[in-house]
């Protein structure tokens, strides 16, 4: 496939999908969980700080391995083909599918502000959702990074003017932000706090899997990491700043919509706020669609190419430079998740599936140190081994309070990643004699 996608494309990507929905759902999570303004920002900044770590780390390995599949390829090189194939079975069985279901529902929810939709179409809506995005993807990278670039700009650009507009909010105080600190936070409840801003923040990898298409990867795919991940932490910032001014947290507690909430005491925006943040989230949603599908797919195509998946997925269109099957298989997969009205919740449930891989990545860059240090890295971590420790230690924390605090469905997530070691050992038997 051609290196095609630019720098700033690339970071669209990575900006594109982080910033979905669960910027205007997580902030009433978070503040009904630790109340105090304080540990509220706190809570986000550490998010921000996790996740540019990672972004930093992964960062050596995209320019050191800049190929197709991102994580896929990093695990498959510091380990061997069991991290990396039940990286693409929890791909394929859950992560990919749920994503794109969720994020679809999402926009045929808000859609439906502007053309009402009965509950059946909604999620007929949000079935034909992905397959147009699927058919964009198809017919060229190019043009889904060009869509991608247009529609991640405009929602970058109305999620901070919300955070900003929020200081002028009707009833918005200093007040709110006082008193900041609680006399006693339990660590435990910091660290189930973090899990769905971690999910706000998630995407920041994701970049990496379209190595094989970027021009210039060993420099741009570094790039794109870093800037992408810090332009999610500062609007993620400016927004819940905002949210706490105009409402502070025991209000914030309590609203679900907590978006269109502060953008009703907007006296700019009249009555109009509704509309506003219905639309915001429309191409929000539409713009991370387009992201994951883009990211998904090449993660298919990459196992396929090195033979741990049926080999047809690998097909490139000879017409449009495109990884045609797994284009087709991400887009069947969404569309039969988002039609099973039984697995509606099932995004929830698997919010940690993907943290055991962003570890065993991020602890990678230590064990290519060692065994490849020859390997050419046009990047290097900034501030090595303390940054990758920092990930790796809060990975720790956050999925052992998992363990700890939600015992029964942590325990699903891991059950279906160990799941992939007998479909392993299959396909091993199926590819030996070849």
């Amino acid at each position: 496939m051609p290196r095609s996608v630019s720098l700033l494309q690339t970071i669209a990507v990575s900006v594109g999908i982080a910033i979905g929905s669960g910027i205007f759902r997580v902030p009433a999570t978070v503040a009904g969980l630790l109340h105090s303004p304080g540990t509220i920002l706190v809570c986000w900044v550490l998010g921000g700080v996790i996740a540019l770590c990672g972004a930093l780390t992964v960062a050596e390995l995209a320019g050191a391995l800049p190929r197709s599949g991102g994580i896929f390829a990093y695990l498959l090189e510091g380990y061997g083909p069991l991290p990396a194939f039940l990286f693409g079975w929890t791909e394929l069985i859950v992560i990919r599918a749920s994503a794109l279901g969720a994020i679809a529902t999402i926009f045929a929810e808000y859609l439906g502000y502007f053309v009402p939709l009965a509950a059946h179409k909604v999620h007929e809506t949000a079935a034909l959702a992905i397959i147009a995005i699927g058919a964009i993807n198809y017919i060229g990278v190019q043009r889904a990074a060009a869509l991608l670039s247009a529609t991640t700009a405009v929602k970058y650009a109305l999620l901070l003017a919300l955070g900003l507009l929020a200081f002028s909010a009707s009833g918005g105080s200093a007040a709110h932000l006082a008193p900041a600190w609680p006399t006693t936070l339990p660590l435990s409840l910091l660290a189930t706090a973090l899990i769905p801003v971690m999910w706000t923040y998630d995407g920041w990898a994701d970049p990496a899997s379209m190595a094989g298409e970027i021009s210039n990867p060993q420099r741009n795919l570094p790039l794109a990491l870093i800037a992408g991940a810090a332009c999610v932490m500062l609007v993620y910032l400016v927004v819940n700043i905002g949210f706490l001014y105009a409402l502070g947290p025991a209000a914030m507690s309590g609203e679900k919509l907590i978006a269109a909430t502060v953008a009703a005491r907007i006296p700019l925006l009249g009555g109009a706020g509704g509309a506003v943040i219905a639309a915001a989230v429309v191409i929000s949603a539409f713009s991370g669609l387009n992201a994951s599908m883009m990211t998904g797919s090449r993660i298919f195509f990459a196992m396929a190419d090195r033979q741990l998946f049926f080999r047809v997925v690998a097909r490139v269109s000879p017409r449009f430079d495109s990884p045609s099957v797994a284009i087709w298989l991400a887009t069947a997969l969404g569309v039969a998740y988002v039609l099973a009205n039984d697995f509606a919740q099932l995004a929830d449930k698997f919010i940690l599936g993907i943290w055991p891989f962003y570890t065993l990545t991020v602890a990678a860059v230590f064990v290519l140190r060692r065994r490849q240090p020859q390997l050419p890295r046009p990047y290097r971590v900034w501030g090595y081994p303390v940054v990758p420790l920092v990930f790796l230690l809060a990975s720790a924390l956050m999925v052992l309070n998992a363990l700890l605090t939600d015992p029964r469905n942590t325990g699903i997530t891991f059950a279906i990643i160990l799941a992939g070691a007998p479909a392993f050992w299959l396909w091993s038997l199926r590819v030996r004699p070849r």
